[in-house]
């Protein structure tokens, strides 16, 4: 199983544990508690699904600009694509790749160790570039879960063809919204990410991946800083 995997059904087991413990608390409180938890480890576990699939994921940003996330495995691997740039990881490398220049440059670094945690600092750029990415929305609603004065709605909707689960969250640190399908995709998400307004929607899934799409831009000029590399 995927570190990643493994990493957010362990953020959904933390956030039911913090929310359950005994103490003076009413009927009406536990009944609260148990509500987010159930919320968080349901959102959790379809995320968590989800990066044992093979998919890619179009979305579109505002201002006409779009993004895309594409996974595969046996071995995992997965690339984002965002305006300006784009983010693999394999098991040979972490490739990132810049593309607003005339012609893309990458530069390769060592992958992450085999069975370690995901950090969502390798997924700043995406982020700072409107791609909000599964773990980074798994992080919000912990927070906004482990806030007794959030506000936490949940509905159901229909994305790019997909039925989705959604939640609505009022906190004190940030008001936003993110569905997530059924197969476990984010279907969209509309909100603040490190202070900046963010904003997404499904645009199109496919259970199948163009074995491409791991490979840096045409034409990318690369560096490889691995130990050994040239």
């Amino acid at each position: 199983m995927p570190a990643a995997s493994t990493t957010l059904r362990m953020l959904a087991v933390s956030v039911i544990a913090s929310l359950t413990v005994t103490g003076c608390q009413t009927f009406e409180d536990a009944g609260v508690a148990m509500g987010r938890s159930e919320l968080v480890n349901d959102l959790a576990a379809r995320l968590d699904r989800a990066l044992e699939l093979t998919y890619s994921a179009d979305y579109q940003l505002p201002g006409g600009q779009s993004a895309a996330i594409v996974q595969a495995q046996d071995p995992a691997r997965s690339t984002y694509t965002y305006p300006g740039g784009q983010l693999t990881v394999t098991p040979e490398a972490i490739t990132r790749c810049t593309t607003t220049g005339a012609r893309p440059q990458c530069t390769l670094i060592a992958p992450p160790t085999p069975g370690s945690k995901p950090t969502v600092t390798l997924f700043g750029e995406a982020n700072r570039q409107g791609l909000v990415t599964p773990p980074v929305v798994v992080g919000l609603l912990t927070t906004a879960a482990l806030d007794p004065q959030a506000v936490i709605k949940q509905s159901d909707t229909t994305v790019a063809g997909h039925h989705a689960a959604c939640v609505a969250v009022e906190s004190s640190s940030g008001d936003f919204t993110a569905c997530v399908t059924t197969e476990g995709v984010l279907g969209s998400f509309t909100g603040p990410v490190d202070g900046k307004p963010v904003e997404l929607a499904l645009r199109d899934y496919s259970p199948t991946v163009d074995e491409g799409a791991f490979d840096p831009p045409a034409g990318a000029g690369v560096v490889d800083r691995r130990p050994g590399g040239s």
